[in-house]
């Protein structure tokens, strides 16, 4: 039967699809058993407009989910004659804060989970490992003050009600979250609703799915004012300084993140926030991302600012080489988590962070040696084929020092006077002094070096293999001490040893370094690791100069930029004090100030 032009009985409804491109919307004539597919081919072929579809896909407001699989058709999607779907791209414009406060104006597929987001966008800007890190909101300082369960009543006035983050459920097409449906205005969020950024943004309304070039909206408006680029117009209040792009990077991503500005915008810092106790601590975690929803379904929407922060502390295989831009981003989130208070630490620790941080900012200007160069010395311009051929020759006759002077089967010894103590518990015992014998991964004490030459006893024997040995160095105080912890059958048993001097340590730490993975003073990694020891300790002799002099620098110091406020207001008639550490500190070689950040 036909009414008004159109079939009526046959099973067909009305469809109502906005297209965020173009803010047209288009009524289609469908089936429940026609597929998504099916219905956005049939959209493309009503707007007879030639341009590349294939990155729109629809979304769902009213649900809140995106329909991305194609073959299912509406039933099972349960869409109805009521519904209206918007046609819209799915790779979106996002503002993303790094961990070092600079703004980076980024592409992401607003489609894909958060974790599968924060890996493109990582693998853009060249940062290894991207499981560590993760997508959070903006918080404001009433997310601090108010369980977010009880935010909503404290904001109600404002007509500004965040969702609920600790009770929404991500659901399917089937089902919802009742707490989460008080009202049709209400967008499914699974984070605190993202603050206007300046006066002119609407109230209560969110930020508009797709704004296209005449728009009316307050971003893309704010910053196209004067006909400059995207993103960097004269009049934008809010973001008008640290803001990078990947396209006007062109490139140089890392040259361009693997160093940090020395002081942040004042916008960055002015909406930093500031816990005062463990318990608001505790309620900056509500600002994460679920890691199994889309961007889109926790009410982000184009050109919203999110923050990208390393989530998990466990960082793996930190390399200088490869990872210059997420060891800088390491550092800077640490640091201004440290001046935030978000890490609680003494005022000591706090003057020696704030030290060395002044020499870390020195020493960015200075000229660092390269990887390539100091490998390429290393190596001698040797081929891999050489390197390869050298490798087999020491592993079968030896390094030099296993060779004696005919015999290539002489097995090397390290022997010498050291001191040696192993705790008891309930006991008062001094370092005794032994004769000390290392050869084939066991040490063996005697009483004196007659004894040994005689045959006789030895007095203790240590087996290194699978013992662990840590450093215990104080060159101030010419202490040169190392830690062994050896596997027994009562666990772990600890022994001290006290060497005389630095080459003696450096020489028994190479050799019990390498006897606890079971290598032998044979292997041919021993001069190396004798010579990379007694280099990290020339590092920490104290210079006659300061290697790099702020005074001579003309620098001028901010405590603000360094120390946290707390501790600002307590040291504030005692500036002198923060000055004399870091001096104190800059009289120590930068570069193990810089390798132990590393570290």
């Amino acid at each position: 039967m036909m009414s008004n032009g159109q079939i009526v009985g046959d099973g067909s409804w009305n469809l109502r699809v906005f297209i965020t491109d173009f803010e047209m919307e288009r009524t289609l004539r469908v089936k429940g058993d026609l597929h998504i597919g099916g219905v956005m081919l049939k959209l493309v072929e009503e707007l007879e407009i030639t341009m590349d579809w294939s990155e729109h896909a629809l979304w769902w407001p009213a649900k809140n989910r995106w329909l991305l699989r194609t073959r299912s058709t509406l039933d099972q999607c349960g869409v109805g004659a009521d519904a209206t779907l918007h046609f819209t791209p799915m790779k979106k414009k996002l503002r993303v804060q790094l961990p070092d406060l600079r703004y980076l104006d980024a592409t992401v597929d607003f489609s894909v989970k958060t974790f599968n987001a924060v890996v493109h966008l990582c693998r853009e800007l060249g940062v290894r490992h991207p499981e560590e890190l993760s997508f959070c909101k903006p918080l404001e300082p009433n997310h601090l003050k108010y369980n977010l369960k009880d935010l909503p009543r404290k904001r109600q006035e404002n007509g500004h009600v965040p969702a609920d983050t600790n009770t929404f459920v991500a659901g399917d097409s089937h089902s919802s979250n009742s707490s989460l449906e008080k009202s049709n205005s209400t967008p499914f969020l699974c984070a605190p609703v993202s603050p206007p950024r300046n006066n002119h943004s609407h109230s209560n309304a969110t930020t508009p799915i797709s704004s296209p070039l005449n728009t009316t909206g307050t971003w893309k408006r704010n910053n196209q004012t004067n006909g400059g680029p995207l993103f960097n117009g004269a009049n934008d209040s809010t973001f008008n300084t640290s803001v990078l792009s990947i396209e006007a990077l062109n490139g140089s991503i890392d040259s361009s993140l693997a160093s940090s500005p020395a002081h942040p915008s004042p916008e960055a810092r002015s909406k930093l926030l500031r816990p005062k106790s463990l318990v608001e601590r505790a309620r900056m975690n509500v600002a994460w991302l679920d890691s199994s929803l889309s961007i889109m379904e926790q009410g982000v929407r184009e050109y919203d600012t999110l923050c990208l922060r390393f989530k998990f502390y466990s960082f793996y295989d930190l390399n200088p080489k490869n990872d210059m831009v997420r060891i800088n981003q390491i550092y800077e989130q640490a640091r201004w988590q440290i001046i935030n208070e978000e890490i609680d630490c003494t005022e000591e620790e706090m003057l020696m962070f704030s030290a060395l941080q002044v020499q870390v900012n020195l020493q960015a200007g200075q000229k660092q040696p390269q990887y390539e160069d100091s490998l390429r010395e290393e190596n001698n311009d040797e081929d891999d084929i050489d390197a390869a051929l050298t490798d087999l020759q020491v592993t079968l006759e030896g390094s030099n020092i296993s060779r004696g002077p005919n015999d290539i089967t002489y097995v090397p010894e390290l022997s010498g006077y050291m001191r040696f103590l192993k705790p008891k518990r309930f006991t008062l015992k001094a370092f005794k002094r032994y004769w000390f014998t290392c050869r084939d991964l066991r040490l063996e004490l005697y009483r004196s070096r007659e004894d040994a030459n005689a045959g006789a006893q030895y007095s203790h024997l240590i087996n290194l293999r699978g013992c662990e040995v840590t450093p215990d160095v104080n060159i101030s105080q010419n202490k040169y001490g190392i830690r062994l912890e050896v596997p027994s059958a009562d666990g772990m048993s600890e022994m001290w040893i006290r060497c005389e001097n630095e080459e003696q340590y450096a020489k028994w730490m190479a050799a019990c370094r390498l006897a606890s993975k079971g290598r032998t003073l044979a292997d041919s990694s021993y001069d190396n690791e004798v010579k990379t020891i007694q280099a990290f300790l020339s590092m920490q002799h104290p210079a006659q100069a300061p290697a790099i002099n702020p005074a001579g620098l003309g620098l001028d110091i901010t405590p603000e930029d360094y120390v946290a406020p707390r501790y600002i207001r307590k040291l504030k008639s005692k500036v002198g004090n923060f000055l004399n550490k870091i001096n104190e500190i800059c009289k120590t070689k930068t570069t193990i100030l810089v390798l132990c950040l590393s570290e």
